[in-house]
């Protein structure tokens, strides 16, 4: 980034943090705060260890120094200013969930920012229902937030979870992934919802799609894995095309899931199934969850590598939130970039085409493709 575009983005971070209203997180005087500003410097660094006494100090700080980014600690402390780990004096921590588009597609090569953010609101909403209607959290507990960049944060706040370690979280994780799910003892319990209709929907989906050249070719196909032969593959096939009904209504036989066809589709190494299954489980990032002394950006501060608003979403409102609208802060004034290369970037209902070189743009545009690193600034209009 250039001196003039650096002071370009610094100056519109320091009006909006001058002029907006700025959140704070419940129990502030026990959060741990960090903060990255903008320089020059090519790496990274983190001025953190910092604790204040109340929201008045917080604020007021955060408008002096106007940041590129502001994090608090989801853990609480005795002592969040203390300059090491061992000396804060942890006493518990809330429960977060990040879903990242990063962690979404296969590859992000001609996917839009539209399109990952769309997709990282249904995964985030995918997983509210896990923790809501499987996992017996209130809504009440539960705080969405868009994080800004690609993707969500979730918090839950509720007591009972506040002191739990790491191992406790990673068994809540590995429950929303589906990790180490035994499909046989799965069934035992007689239920349909939760991961057993989700089995039983992803091993319906596949039966259509194995089925869809034919039996002849469904049986070709099963008899080139590993451990699967003609009369294995025959059997299943006759399983799977008898329990439709079944897994329809969120049931599997005894006769498809003892199959050693079955086992195969779910093993690391032929698992064609597998990633079925799992693609309908939460998307979440392990290490966000299980990580105690975690940072965690701040509603209503900015993002310094999108210019967007770290934007608190009550449950009720996140299927109509678009941040694309709801998260962008700076306005419609025409700003002069230079773009390092051709693209579209979807904003504030429009999609605006933006050349190679020099391009007239709202100020809303600029920000985000000058903190993205795309452009440089090139003066006002």
């Amino acid at each position: 980034m250039k001196p003039a575009t650096l002071e370009f983005v610094r100056q519109r971070f320091r009006s909006y943090y001058r002029d907006s209203y700025l959140a704070a997180p419940p129990s502030l005087p026990q959060r741990e705060w960090g903060f990255i500003f903008f320089d020059q410097k090519p790496e990274v660094r983190m001025r953190r260890h910092l604790g204040f006494g109340s929201r008045e100090e917080c604020h007021e700080y955060i408008r002096s120094m106007a940041p590129a980014h502001a994090y608090y600690s989801t853990a609480y402390y005795a002592n969040p200013g203390a300059g090491t780990m061992g000396e804060k004096g942890w006493s518990g921590a809330d429960l977060i969930f990040d879903i990242d588009a990063d962690h979404l597609f296969t590859s992000m090569k001609g996917i839009t920012y539209d399109v990952m953010l769309g997709r990282a609101k249904d995964e985030t909403e995918k997983l509210v229902a896990m923790l809501t209607d499987e996992l017996g959290f209130s809504p009440k507990m539960i705080t969405a937030v868009f994080s800004g960049g690609r993707g969500y944060h979730v918090h839950v706040r509720d007591h009972r979870v506040l002191a739990w370690g790491s191992g406790e979280r990673r068994e809540i994780v590995d429950y929303l992934c589906g990790t180490g799910m035994e499909p046989q003892l799965l069934f035992d319990t007689g239920d349909n919802g939760g991961w057993q209709g989700r089995f039983a929907g992803a091993l319906r989906e596949y039966a259509r799609t194995l089925l869809a050249d034919g039996r002849g070719g469904a049986e070709k196909k099963l008899c080139a894995m590993d451990g699967i032969g003609k009369k294995y593959a025959g059997r299943f096939l006759s399983a799977l095309e008898a329990a439709d009904e079944d897994l329809k209504a969120g049931k599997v036989p005894r006769a498809v899931l003892s199959s050693p066809a079955l086992r195969t589709l779910l093993s690391p190494e032929g698992g064609e199934l597998l990633q079925r299954i799992k693609e309908r489980g939460a998307a979440v990032d392990e290490p966000v969850t299980t990580d105690i002394k975690r940072l965690i950006r701040m509603p209503t501060s900015l993002h310094g590598g999108s210019g967007l608003r770290v934007v608190e979403v009550p449950l009720r409102d996140l299927p109509s939130f678009d941040p694309l609208e709801d998260a962008v802060v700076f306005g419609d004034r025409e700003v002069k970039i230079d773009a390092a290369f051709d693209l579209s970037v979807p904003m504030l209902g429009n999609m605006y085409p933006i050349r190679k070189g020099q391009n007239l743009i709202p100020e809303a545009v600029a920000v985000y493709l000058c903190c993205r690193g795309i452009a440089e600034y090139g003066g006002s209009a």
